[in-house]
């Protein structure tokens, strides 16, 4: 009985000390880079309306947001119709 309880205590003895030295990976703060780009990513899974993500990304990178929207060759009036081909557009 002795003999076992002397290997068993060995061998938790062992486990335990094994446990106790595992490296643990080193910790090291995120660069402001990496930040930013975990910061779009996360935004970028947050199925936000185009509008919204555009606003928080222009907020995020720092850059002035951009106005999306049609050009003026793109624009139609609803009180004007074209008739191409006898039908109105």
């Amino acid at each position: 009985m002795n003999r076992f309880l002397a290997i068993c205590l060995l061998v938790v003895s062992a486990v335990l000390a094994g446990c106790a030295t595992h490296p643990s990976p080193e910790l090291r703060p995120y660069t402001a880079e990496e930040s930013k780009q975990l910061a779009l990513e996360a935004l970028s899974r947050r199925g936000l309306s185009f509008d919204e993500y555009q606003q928080q990304r222009a907020a995020l990178t720092g850059q002035p947001q951009k106005a999306f929207g049609f050009d003026q060759q793109a624009e139609m009036n609803a009180q004007q119709s074209a008739h191409h081909g006898g039908r109105a557009s």
